[in-house]
């Protein structure tokens, strides 16, 4: 998300958890029937020249996902240790700090083992986890941050950013950080890492913060990383922050901050390979789910793309911004999403693709279907930025290349305005494909806003950008979207990675 920029200023009133059945009760009564198979025969017509990098290959091959990222890992159970043997104490006062860090500290020298804590709030700040490791929470098990900003120290910033996201220089280290590790596991018996970010939003809210708020998790140029079965509350910054990662899976995390909470965002991929989210709950003052790659020209200089991401069933509100966004930090470029079983409800936007000038980098191959939206704001946005800029040395002639987004089997009720589809001049968003798409409840005249976009729909309510020349022959042949058996779903072959990610020596509970 933009940090210095609200998505929308609008909140909505009291929000409760969704009921599936009546979301199965909505998805009937519309009759959508949801695409189980597709193809691709042919590949599109080449984009016109751009100054900004070459987009990846729009793939022939069809996607083979499965529907679940289970059966990804071997389970191996190593000797465990708990919090108590290391000086721990779990009275919700004590600090734990060193009794953590001595912990991980004993674990790597032995060359792996799992880290249990009990039943009890375990006070701490930041520490970090090493490789072959395993961070337990039983039930009832609560890590609690410190409130003592000392104890989340200053580091470097991220090369693809430049500078800390919020404040020039440093920023602050994430409660639970690791760099450059393989084979971690974070679960439990759905214990709790709360990150008790009040201080740290109050320091935002009142214009004093100094340095970068710091994340909950952020792993950092690491491999094999599974989080399951826990539950991340209050996160001073984003919440889960894999950068320069690959094989991460998230599965089954519920993430809970109040919905006034400025930038805390639920999962990022960063810069990220191999991404699989599934199962998950949140709720957020932000984007629920962020894919990024770098700001401006560190990110085009840093030149780390995401690509092959699942996103599947994955559920939950934020009243200022989106359940899945792209950007807008995205400039070392996004490819290769599979978004699936979206249910969004009383949020600014469902999805949201966000980029701007000197951004640079591109957006490609962005396969979303299977969308529920209840009481959304604006339903799909594809939106400029606001002047969102590390510093006034980016190239505002750097412009991103956007191409074949595939939207559909989407339903909507009580939407509140139709879809903002707004591109950049110089740089349209070509190959914007859309299908079985109802949504309901929006005020008339009920019409999409077009600008520099290109693409096609079929079976659309209501008619998307009549005026702006989509559904003529010139805009089908742009697109690339059809053929005589429908909407071609083309993305990557998510199945050469999913199917094989085994993690060496097995993973470690």
């Amino acid at each position: 998300m933009d940090a210095n920029n609200p998505c929308f200023n609008t909140l909505w009133g009291s929000l409760t958890r969704p009921s599936w059945a009546l979301l199965l009760s909505l998805t009937t009564l519309l009759g959508l029937t949801w695409l189980l198979q597709f193809s691709s025969n042919s590949s599109p017509p080449p984009l016109p020249p751009s100054p900004s990098p070459s987009l990846p290959p729009w793939r022939s091959t069809r996607i083979a996902t499965g529907k679940t990222c289970e059966g990804f890992y071997r389970v191996r159970v190593l000797d465990r240790a708990t919090v108590v043997e290391f000086g721990g104490v779990g009275d919700g006062v004590t600090s734990n700090t060193e009794a953590f860090r001595r912990a991980v500290e004993a674990i790597a020298t032995s060359g792996g083992g799992r880290l249990v804590v009990p039943k009890g709030r375990w006070v701490t700040g930041s520490f970090n986890l090493t490789s072959n490791f395993t961070l337990y929470l039983e039930e009832g098990a609560v890590i609690l941050g410190s409130q003592d900003p000392k104890e989340w120290p200053l580091i470097e910033p991220l090369p693809s950013y430049g500078r800390g996201r919020e404040r020039p220089g440093g920023r602050h280290i994430s409660l639970l950080h690791a760099n450059g590790v393989e084979n971690v596991v974070i679960t439990g018996q759905n214990g709790s890492i709360d990150g008790r970010g009040k201080m740290w939003w109050e320091l935002w809210w009142n214009r004093t913060l100094e340095h970068t708020r710091g994340h909950l998790i952020e792993f950092i140029n690491s491999r094999n990383i599974l989080i399951s079965n826990v539950t991340l509350l209050n996160s001073p910054f984003w919440t889960v922050h894999p950068v320069y990662c690959s094989d991460v899976v998230i599965k089954g995390v519920t993430i809970l901050a109040p919905l006034h909470s400025p930038n805390t965002d639920g999962i990022d991929p960063d810069s990220s390979t191999n991404v699989c989210i599934e199962d998950c709950y949140i709720e957020s003052g932000d984007d629920l789910v962020a894919v990024k790659s770098g700001w401006d020209q560190f990110g085009t200089s840093v030149a780390r793309p995401s690509s092959n991401i699942v996103i599947r069933r994955l559920s939950g509100t934020t009243p200022t911004c989106s359940g899945i966004g792209i950007g807008s930090e995205m400039s070392g470029g996004v490819s290769d999403v599979l978004v699936e079983d979206l249910h969004v409800r009383d949020s600014a936007a469902a999805v949201r693709i966000k980029t701007d000038r000197g951004r640079g980098g591109y957006i490609a191959n962005i396969t979303i279907r299977g969308v529920a939206m209840e009481r959304v704001r604006v339903p799909i946005r594809f939106s400029r930025g606001a002047n969102d800029h590390p510093d006034g040395a980016y190239d505002p002639g750097a412009l991103p290349r956007v191409a074949r987004i595939e939207i559909s089997d989407v339903v909507g009720v009580g939407i509140k305005k139709a879809p903002v589809l707004e591109g950049l001049e110089g740089a349209r968003f070509e190959g914007v494909c859309m299908r079985n798409v109802s949504l309901r409840g929006i005020p008339p005249p009920a019409e999409w806003r077009c600008e520099y976009v290109a693409g096609e729909a079929v079976d659309v309510f209501p008619r998307p950008c009549e005026r702006y020349g989509w559904g003529d022959r010139g805009a089908r042949e742009a697109a690339g979207c059809f053929g005589e058996e429908g909407l071609d779903l083309v993305g990557s072959e998510f199945g050469f990675w999913m199917g094989g990610l085994i993690f060496p020596g097995g993973v470690f509970f």
